[in-house]
């Protein structure tokens, strides 16, 4: 039985809408473009990073950020707030709580993101990035932590994101459950590959587990 529910961060629990508004703006390419190529990278599997290039070729991202920094300290930049939350976020994981599930939230996400998430203060046990951890999906050890966090077995833990390569395939290989949500580009185009059977569940939407969860409880 699932007892503990790990979730993904970006495009599972925060719409990264504005930030890429934000990128392109300050690239100078239209908002338009900059989301055609974000698609193009997650139909080729390949990182998002590299939209930077094919947009802006020889671009140093990490200089960019930090010129971005000097120029807008105050502003939101390549970051996000509580704003940017999936309006189903906050309901969905009250619900899954009120239900008695264990809940944590872990993705690959730099420093800062750790204050962002706590600051948002959504009904959840815990927050870690990998950042924290120095180690990042999908390596092994990314899910051998978020076991010893959570403090079950793999079989216990649900974990959930949009992505084939970085949550399903790599959670399940550890022996965990696993939630593919079909949201953003990666979890559009991923939940029509065939690969996405191997996922316990495909869902729509955050409160779609509590009706799951209660189904194969019965």
């Amino acid at each position: 039985m699932v007892r503990a529910l790990v979730f993904d961060v970006g495009e599972t629990l925060v719409d990264e809408t504005r930030i890429w508004s934000r990128w392109a703006d300050r690239l100078g390419v239209s908002r338009f473009a900059m989301m055609g190529v974000l698609g193009g990278m997650a139909a080729l599997d390949r990182s998002h990073r590299e939209a930077f290039e094919v947009v802006r070729p020889g671009l140093d991202i990490y200089a960019e950020i930090e010129a971005w920094r000097r120029d807008d300290p105050e502003g939101l930049r390549e970051n996000f707030d509580a704003d940017d939350l999936y309006p189903d976020v906050r309901p969905g994981l009250a619900a899954l709580r009120e239900a008695g599930h264990q809940l944590i939230i872990a993705g690959n996400q730099p420093p800062q993101a750790y204050d962002a998430l706590v600051a948002m203060n959504l009904p959840v046990d815990a927050v870690h990035t990998s950042a924290g951890w120095g180690v990042s999906k999908p390596q092994a050890e990314f899910f051998a932590k978020v076991a010893a966090v959570a403090g079950r077995e793999p079989g216990e833990i649900l974990y959930v994101g949009d992505r084939l390569d970085n949550d399903v395939l790599p959670a399940r290989e550890a022996g965990m459950r696993t939630a593919l949500l079909r949201r953003g580009p990666w979890g559009h185009l991923h939940a029509e590959r065939p690969e996405a059977l191997l996922a316990d569940m495909i869902i729509d939407a955050i409160p779609d587990l509590v009706t799951r969860l209660a189904e194969r409880a019965v």
